[in-house]
């Protein structure tokens, strides 16, 4: 269904309805325009309310139609909007709960707007790199006002309707216990002779000394929008209602729409915002799938990452019990969690009350005993496999039937964990980054044996825990870290080849990274990639690394936890100094290997760093260790830095063209390390065939 149509006393009620949002398809708009024709054409009928059905007046448009013909098709938005605003007899908009994008344009094509408080109110195009596309920027601005339309509208945030109360965006604010389509219909009966009808295009907008403002938003805006141009298209949309007639302005909006969905950084906000959802979705665990109730939590170690990940908890509002060994580190770990609440209370971002009750959730315990009866365990201690399986073993014997036995481990077998109880269906990888309690990626590993009841229920945890859940295959490193492990093979051969670690960190950040790889590999300790690389030599002798960073840690600097690493640090600054001593000894490594240092463009630097992560997705996505190649995407904008407005590694690819990456990489394969530069099959077929990996 997409729109109902009935009518009470002398008032037509038109009711969107398409679930989720009444989002404004194509079927509904077409239902919308019947509706208001057939309104329209009954003499008995003297007034029109449009509302929504279910959890939304409409959430704008549906994004189920995005980039293809239906999206245009007529009725298109801007059909339905002129239709409603032509209509001779006076439209009343019911908005409740949801009410955003199209769904406020349609709204604002209305002759009067009634509201229940607490609807979200929001124009939030500016979020996929666009301008709102249907009169939005032109409308909003008449009815709120220059600085607080505009201010809704660069930042693409929701505004709770009361908020908004005694503007002329609503004509009339009911109780919130009043029935929102009874008093609508009232109030259509009261309008349903006045004229003549008013409509939000003939208010004139008027702004005492707009140019000032206007340029002080612009200055604003530019600098803070980085890389995307759709927060300055922003305003000088809305600058066109002060100076253009509203139809000029409705065309120029409709040409800066235009203009800017064809972008790169759009198109790339996008992919993000499909590939977030489409991340949750695995092709043989079904939509209905039972999911189990996590009412209890427990995470085993209070280190940095056990603490993050009960935080976590607490924040859902989920009780969580952390178990360690020693009083001494339960008592540090619970120590640390307070002190990172009590920054969050100081900055004014957590009140008294959230502060006190999430603290309350936490709670600490030396004994397996007492956490038996928890839903989930995280075990969060150090990643080696004795210490894992000791750890599996005694949670095989305390926790109840039926719970879930997860194990953040970044790199380690999950199916060799599993092995360790008599519930392997019960076991799962649940790969938090760090710091856990605002990464927003949880990789998710589903092991051989893990069952779909098992993997749903923490798909959906991972939604109530706010982070984005990507599903993994086991394989060492799982996607993420499999993939980083080529990008910093490829870092640490360019210091043999010429370059010293602030001229690739500052490439790669000029790319776009939010840390090159030395600044990162400081930050998460250069001893774990040490740990990982000594595993390596035993395991995969046949693997190649440059040794300097052996060599930097056999000099004691793993980084900013010991004052040093590849760069200094000073205390209380996050700033890196680059060491003369660790420079020297990047210059000598070369020598020793007989390698002559040579000039390297800042070009070759990202392509690549950035095309090793591309032939390794391409693998993991071969192999099935990730579902789609948007989940690697997703994997790398929420995890690891990778710049949004490039949409990922994947799409990036896509963006330049696989054969151009296929060409770099056969390139590299002939020079020094070229064993490192084996296309990936899929690679190979995909750009053979004009493909992209997102289709």
């Amino acid at each position: 269904m997409s729109a109902e149509y009935h009518v009470q006393g002398s008032v037509a009620v038109i009711t969107l309805d398409n679930p989720p949002v009444n989002g404004l398809g194509h079927a509904t708009r077409l239902a919308a325009v019947q509706g208001v024709q057939k309104a329209l054409a009954d003499d008995a009928v003297k007034a029109i309310v449009i509302t929504g059905a279910g959890k939304a007046f409409s959430g704008g448009a549906d994004i189920k139609e995005f980039n293809s013909p239906k999206a245009l098709a007529e009725p298109n938005l801007h059909s339905l909007i002129r239709t409603v605003e032509e209509s001779t007899k006076p439209v009343v908009a019911a908005i409740h709960t949801v009410c955003m994008g199209g769904g406020l344009e349609l709204a604002l094509g209305c002759n009067y707007r009634v509201a229940m408080p607490g609807a979200q109110i929001a124009l939030p195009e500016v979020k996929l790199g666009l301008v709102p596309g249907a009169g939005g920027t032109q409308r909003l601005p008449r009815v709120l006002g220059l600085e607080m339309a505009l201010n809704m509208i660069v930042s693409g945030t929701p505004v709770a309707s009361e908020k908004l109360k005694g503007t002329a965006l609503f004509d009339e604010m009911f109780a919130p216990d009043a029935d929102l389509l009874a008093s609508a219909v009232a109030f259509a009966g009261k309008v349903a002779d006045a004229r003549p009808l008013p409509r939000v295009r003939d208010i004139k907008v008027d702004y005492p000394n707009h140019e000032a403002f206007l340029q002080f938003s612009r200055n604003t805006v530019k600098a803070m929008s980085g890389p995307f141009p759709a927060p300055l298209e922003c305003v000088e949309c809305v600058a066109a209602t002060v100076t253009m007639k509203f139809e000029d302005g409705l065309k120029f909006e409709r040409e800066r729409f235009i203009a800017l969905i064809q972008t790169p950084e759009s198109k790339s906000l996008r992919h993000a915002f499909f590939s977030e959802r489409q991340a949750s979705k695995v092709p043989d665990v079904p939509a209905d799938t039972p999911v189990r109730a996590i009412r209890k939590a427990a995470v085993i170690g209070a280190g940095t990452m056990g603490g993050g990940i009960a935080m976590n908890f607490a924040n859902a509002g989920i009780p969580v019990t952390i178990l360690e060994m020693k009083q001494e580190a339960l008592d540090k770990g619970l120590a640390t969690i307070r002190k990172n609440y009590e920054n969050t209370l100081k900055k004014g971002k957590l009140t008294q009350e959230k502060f006190d009750q999430r603290v309350g959730l936490i709670t600490g315990s030396l004994s397996y005993e007492e956490i038996g009866d928890a839903d989930i365990v995280v075990e969060a201690v150090f990643e080696e496999m004795g210490v894992k399986e000791t750890v599996f073993r005694k949670l095989d014997e305390v926790m109840k039937p039926g719970a879930i036995l997860a194990s953040n481990t970044s790199t380690l077998d999950v199916d060799q964990i599993a092995s360790f109880t008599k519930r392997p269906q019960d076991v799962v990888g649940t790969h938090f980054f760090s710091p856990a309690n605002v990464m927003k990626l949880l990789e998710i590993v589903r092991g051989a044996k893990t069952g779909k009841e098992v993997l749903a229920t923490t798909l959906a945890l991972s939604k109530k825990l706010k982070k984005t859940g990507v599903v993994s295959g086991v394989c060492d490193g799982f996607i993420g870290n499999r993939m980083i492990e080529q990008y910093s093979r490829q870092a640490g051969f360019l210091l043999e080849e010429g370059c010293l670690p602030e001229q690739v960190d500052k490439a790669v950040e000029k790319f776009g990274f939010a840390m090159g790889p030395f600044r990162m590999g400081d930050l998460a300790g250069n001893d774990i990639g040490w740990y990982i690389r000594k595993r390596r030599y035993v395991e995969s002798p046949e693997i190649t690394y440059s040794k300097t960073a052996d060599l930097l840690c056999e000099m004691g600097r793993f980084g900013q936890k010991t004052g040093g690493g590849w760069y200094d640090y000073k205390a209380g600054d996050r700033k890196a100094y680059p060491n003369e001593d660790v420079n020297a000894m990047i210059v000598k490594h070369s020598a020793d290997l007989g390698v002559e240092r040579r000039k390297i463009s800042d070009q070759e630097i990202v392509e690549r760093l950035v095309y090793a992560l591309v032939n390794e997705g391409a693998k993991i996505v071969e192999e099935g260790i990730a579902l789609r190649a948007s989940d690697i995407d997703m994997v790398y904008l929420t995890g690891y830095g990778f710049p949004l407005h490039r949409g990922g590694p994947m799409f990036y690819a896509d963006t330049v063209g696989l054969p151009n990456v296929l060409g770099t990489i056969e390139r590299l394969a002939r020079g020094r390390h070229g064993d490192a530069w084996k296309p990936a099959p899929l690679l190979v077929k995909l750009a053979a065939e004009g493909k992209g990996f997102n289709g």
